[in-house]
């Protein structure tokens, strides 16, 4: 009760969503009726009801569970209709003692646009921030990574990685992917040298989002599936299992909208979106395997 609402916040890339996420499959293998949305989907849901006049449904949906997290609440700034929507399905939650977990990227109170009752309510129960790792938290992080690819580095080249980045683990876990690549393409052993070989063309733009098309191409060929399959009607399952990385990799890496993976994806709406994504990220939490998967299919985007 002391920690309801629980307000995590941080930098990008420092874990948040990987958290939330983990929070909801464990509240669902103990039986807890947990709900993980990002904010970008309440809204997106909202709207929908309005149009399709099942307003009704879309209350009962997101006020009937015992857990709900609620991502990337930065998103609902200035959003007037649905901060109210989501007002009222906040004390709804709280009155009848339900869990309620929110993440953003900035304190409840330093939300641009976001109404005073709302952000009054974020902090009624605990506000905790995640910092950045300290370097004995970046090499723990570099060693367990390293050993999921099954790649063994020098001490001197996780020392190097770990200081190069310090305050964004998705980007540490890119350097690593970007060193192991290259010593893959050149056949090279993995030491110091080639570990800043490998990043010294890294410039600011580097960590800009991936290439949309890039992605699919490498999805594609990983899979060996045709794109066109990708993008068509198919349920054939290991066409659906490449749709569903495809729109796991263009959300996360090419930080698309939901709308946006949808039309790269034939035109399919962002309910079925939100599901493909979801899917494979419970599948990244209890299978390694496919997180060796798609280390491949990001090392083949790096280079197309």
């Amino acid at each position: 009760e002391d920690y309801n609402p629980l307000f995590i916040y941080s930098s990008p890339g420092l874990g948040k969503t990987h958290l939330l996420q983990a929070i909801a499959l464990r509240a669902g293998q103990i039986n807890i009726n947990a709900l993980y949305v990002t904010s970008e989907q309440f809204v997106n849901d909202f709207i929908t009801s309005i149009a399709q006049s099942r307003t009704d449904e879309f209350r009962r949906r997101y006020r009937s569970v015992q857990l709900l997290l609620l991502d990337d609440v930065q998103f609902l700034g200035s959003k007037g209709k649905s901060q109210e929507e989501f007002f009222y399905t906040f004390n709804d939650l709280h009155s009848n003692g339900c869990q309620i977990v929110l993440a953003g990227d900035r304190p409840p109170a330093a939300i641009p646009g976001m109404e005073a009752r709302l952000s009054s309510r974020f902090q009624w129960g605990l506000t905790a921030d995640i910092a950045p790792p300290d370097e004995e938290t970046r090499l723990a992080i570099l060693m367990a990574k390293a050993s999921e690819r099954r790649v063994d580095l020098p001490i001197e080249v996780l020392r190097y990685l770990a200081d190069r980045v310090r305050d964004n683990i998705r980007a540490l876990e890119g350097c690593l992917n970007r060193v192991v690549a290259y010593a893959r393409l050149t056949q090279s052993t993995i030491n110091l040298e080639v570990a800043r070989k490998a990043l010294d063309a890294l410039t600011p733009t580097a960590a800009a989002p991936a290439n949309p098309q890039a992605i699919l191409e490498a999805v594609s060929e990983y899979y060996s599936v045709p794109l066109a399959a990708i993008t068509g009607k198919s349920r054939a399952k290991q066409i659906v299992e490449a749709r569903h990385i495809g729109m796991y990799l263009l959300r996360e890496d090419a930080e698309l909208a939901l709308k946006q993976v949808g039309l790269l994806l034939g035109h399919r709406d962002h309910s079925t979106v939100i599901h493909g994504v979801q899917k494979i990220t419970r599948a990244l939490i209890a299978d390694p395997r496919l997180s060796a998967q798609l280390t491949e299919i990001r090392e083949s985007v790096s280079h197309l």
